[in-house]
């Protein structure tokens, strides 16, 4: 599966989906100096291995000083670029509470983080810079027209112990792809993600799927099933290949095949 919407997904698949494929999200949270009126602005964001949304906020912006008074916010993940019916496609609202990461958490956030949003490298030493992450509460979904779907936040966010043994190998796997099958991650690109182009890179590989950068572009591709350990995200790998290779031979690309 690509970031296309698919309608044999489950609502909790697609939210997952849509989560982490957008990298942007619309940031509301309750004005500490407008008496209490929301406040919406636009944050980079990331997500870890169970999916929990992670931010990178400085301590001198309006969204930050809100939540250091109430940490209730919501996130808007929109993912409806390039529809020609926008209103119809996909969208996210999650609601839940947001706080700094705790010092346990943080290189294991901070790496997904970075992984996603190189840029952020350059600032985000900083002193009055620091992660947060939202604890998901409620989910709404728009999946499309007349698909709509109020969902539990554990229903989106998993529990971070079942996907531990991945996250820890993620590393080594990224390193693996990037250095022994960049020719497997080009292909992932053009074939399964429509993107064009040679010098793709793997930047992450969590239990629902792979995030692919060149350049300034990223590409979301989906698993088939969700995987929890190094072996099964190999045989997922290995399957996306072969997938990626029957694509390109109906098209009639042999340099792919």
């Amino acid at each position: 599966m690509t970031d296309t919407d698919d309608h044999t997904e489950t609502p909790a698949a697609t939210a997952r989906r849509v989560l982490r494929s957008v990298p942007m999200a619309a940031l509301a949270t309750l004005a500490r100096d407008r008496q209490g009126w929301p406040y919406a602005s636009l944050v980079a964001c990331a997500v870890g291995h169970d999916a929990t949304p992670v931010l990178l906020l400085s301590e001198l912006s309006d969204h930050t000083r809100n939540l250091h008074a109430d940490g209730r916010a919501s996130l808007l993940f929109d993912n409806t670029y390039g529809v020609d019916e926008r209103m119809a496609g996909e969208r996210l609202t999650l609601m839940g509470r947001l706080a700094p990461v705790a010092d346990d958490a943080r290189p294991a956030l901070r790496a997904r983080y970075l992984a996603r949003h190189p840029g952020a490298g350059r600032y985000e030493g900083f002193g009055d810079f620091a992660y947060w992450a939202m604890r998901v509460e409620q989910a709404h979904l728009i999946g499309g027209f007349a698909r709509a779907f109020w969902l539990a936040g554990d229903d989106v966010v998993g529990a971070p112990a079942a996907s531990a043994a991945l996250a820890e190998a993620e590393a080594g796997i990224v390193e693996h792809m990037n250095t022994d099958h960049g020719d497997a991650v080009d292909v992932y690109a053009n074939h399964l993600a429509g993107r064009g182009g040679r010098g793709w890179r793997l930047t992450g590989v969590d239990r629902d799927g792979i995030d692919l950068r060149r350049g300034g572009e990223t590409a979301r591709i989906t698993f088939d099933t969700p995987v929890d350990d190094p072996v099964a995200a190999r045989e997922a790998l290995i399957a996306l290949v072969t997938r990626a290779r029957a694509v390109a031979a109906e098209r009639g690309d042999e340099a792919a095949c």
